[in-house]
């Protein structure tokens, strides 16, 4: 593993770390792939999912999205399929999954919040879904966080792209809990703990079952979500929006 750092305990307690501190934890292509491979056999009882350094995930490499505009419609699609399916992979993993975002979480990053089954966030973490700044839109993550947040709370953030705190992210969902980053690690263990007293099937069992039960985010949700995001890097705005970042300028539609 290149991009995450895997540790286990005796307990069958898999810590999961994203581990790219230099640009924030934004996933790259690797990434995701090694997410993937993880969430396919994650050999543990229960994992928590954060991230090095002092960001828990700053979204999708910018690099990696400036290359799909290089890329023909077929190459977009298929980088697309990449990250809503390593999405899939780690909302579907039959072992709980408990993200310790000790962070900022912005973009793809609230999608990981959104895959958890709880997340508990340090105070000081920053959120948002940042896309349409960019001339995007949080397409693949989004059948995950209007899951988590329902459509009528996720339309106070889903276009906006605007910044909220830890505060405001337990109120709107993102967050089970907030708490001072010193006491992160107890509030995290305290989420984990009772499952070692759980049949590791019967909670498999129960998750999947809850996921039937709650939004259809089935191949055809999916594979929309991945077709409007191809669709929107093959537009002008995306271009613009995403090239005014690396030209550290503004985009035209903020004068």
């Amino acid at each position: 593993m290149e991009t995450i750092e895997v540790t286990r305990d005796g307990r069958g307690v898999a810590t999961v770390a994203l581990n790219l501190p230099e640009t924030h934890n934004a996933m790259s292509a690797a990434m995701m792939d090694e997410l993937t491979a993880f969430a396919a056999a994650p050999d543990a009882r229960v994992v928590v999912l954060t991230g090095a350094g002092r960001s828990f995930c700053a979204g999708g490499d910018l690099r990696w999205m400036r290359a799909q505009f290089d890329a023909d419609a077929e190459g977009r699609t298929r980088e697309g399929r990449r990250l809503a399916y390593m999405l899939r992979a780690l909302n579907e993993m039959p072992v709980p999954l408990i993200a310790r975002v000790n962070g900022a979480a912005f973009g793809g990053g609230v999608g990981l919040c959104c895959v958890a089954d709880v997340a508990i966030g340090a105070e000081a973490a920053m959120f948002g879904l940042t896309e349409t700044r960019l001339g995007l839109i949080p397409a693949t993550i989004g059948p995950y966080v209007i899951a988590r947040l329902g459509e009528g709370v996720a339309r106070r953030v889903f276009m906006s792209a605007r910044r909220f705190d830890a505060a405001e992210a337990v109120r709107l969902g993102v967050l089970a809990r907030a708490v001072p980053e010193a006491e992160l690690d107890a509030a995290v263990e305290a989420e984990v703990a009772p499952y070692l007293s759980c049949a590791p099937g019967a909670v498999a069992d129960a998750k999947r079952l809850a996921r039937r039960l709650g939004p259809v985010i089935d191949d055809a949700a999916i594979e929309d979500s991945i077709a409007a995001l191809a669709a929107r890097w093959e537009g002008d705005e995306a271009a613009e929006g995403v090239g005014a970042f690396f030209d550290k300028r503004k985009p035209r539609w903020t004068e």
